[in-house]
C-alpha cells in the first residue's frame, strides 16, 4: 500500500522512531532470573538418646545436674556435633547390683542410641558376697544391651576408690584391695564380650583430695573429678560415631 503523502525522508523517520520504541519497551521488561543452584549441606551432625545405669556416682550425689559425669560428657559430645536428645537416668544413691536390676525391670525403659552402667560400690560397702556380684553384674551387662536400639553404643566405667576420701581413709587398704577385685572381674568380662571397659579408678586414687575432687560430703566425687572421669570417657564414645 502506498501513502502519497510520505516521501522517503518521513518513512525513514517513522522507521527510526518504531525502532527506537520497540527497544525501549524491550529494555524495560523484567530481566531473566539468573540460575542459582541450592547450596549442597554439609551437616556431620548426629542426634542420639543416652541411658546412664548405676548409683550415686551416676546421678551425681552432692553436685548439681549439671555437674554430673554423664552431663558433663554429653557436653564434650555436642561440642564435637553429636546431639544428645535427652540423658534418661536409672539410678539412685545407695544401689547395689541387684537394686539396679529390679528398678531397670519395673521401669521398663524404652530403647536408647547409647547406654553405660557404673555399679558395685554398694555391694562392696554392704560386705556382700562377691560371687552374688558376678552373677548380677553379668545378668546387668545383658540387660543393658537389650536397651539398646540397634548398635553395640554401651560401655562400663570402673569403681573409683572411697579409700582415699575422709570417709574412707580409716579403712582404705582394704576397701582399695576389694574395689580391684571388683574392677578387675569386670574388665575381664568386659574384655571377654568386646565391651568397653573405662578405668576412672585411677583417676580417683591420683587426684585424692584436690580442690574439686570432692563434693561437700567428703566421700562423692566434686565437679572437677566428674569432669576428669568425662574427659577419659569422651574419646571412647566419640568413637561409636565415627
Amino acid at each position: 500500500m502506498c501513502y502519497p503523502f510520505m516521501n522517503s525522508s518521513h518513512f525513514l523517520k517513522v522507521l527510526c522512531l518504531l525502532s527506537c520504541f520497540i527497544f525501549i519497551r524491550c529494555s524495560q521488561s523484567e530481566p531473566p532470573t539468573p540460575f542459582n543452584p541450592a547450596p549442597q549441606t554439609t551437616d556431620q551432625s548426629t542426634t542420639i538418646t543416652y541411658l546412664a545405669l548405676g548409683d550415686s556416682y551416676t546421678i551425681g550425689q552432692s553436685v548439681t545436674t549439671n555437674e554430673r559425669w554423664p552431663e558433663q560428657l554429653k557436653a564434650l559430645l555436642e561440642a564435637d556435633d553429636i546431639f544428645v536428645s535427652n540423658i534418661n537416668y536409672i539410678a539412685q544413691t545407695g544401689w547395689t547390683s541387684g537394686n539396679l536390676i529390679s528398678a531397670i525391670k519395673q521401669q521398663e525403659p524404652i530403647k536408647h542410641d547409647l547406654v553405660s552402667l557404673l555399679i558395685g560400690v554398694n555391694n562392696q560397702y554392704q560386705g556382700r558376697d562377691f560371687q552374688e556380684f558376678k552373677i548380677e553384674f553379668d545378668t546387668l551387662v545383658n540387660i543393658s544391651q537389650r536397651q539398646l536400639k540397634e548398635e553395640d553404643y554401651f560401655f562400663v566405667v570402673s569403681i573409683p576408690d572411697y579409700g582415699v576420701t575422709p570417709f574412707g581413709q580409716d579403712n582404705a587398704e582394704t576397701i582399695a584391695e576389694e574395689l580391684d577385685a571388683y574392677n578387675s572381674y569386670m574388665q575381664t568380662y568386659c574384655s571377654s564380650r568386646n565391651i568397653p571397659f573405662i578405668n576412672i579408678t585411677d583417676i580417683s586414687r591420683s587426684i585424692g583430695e584436690v580442690e574439686g575432687a570432692l563434693a561437700s560430703d567428703n566421700l562423692h566425687p566434686g565437679p572437677y573429678q566428674y569432669e576428669l572421669w568425662a574427659e577419659a570417657i569422651f574419646p571412647i564414645v566419640r568413637a561409636f560415631f565415627n
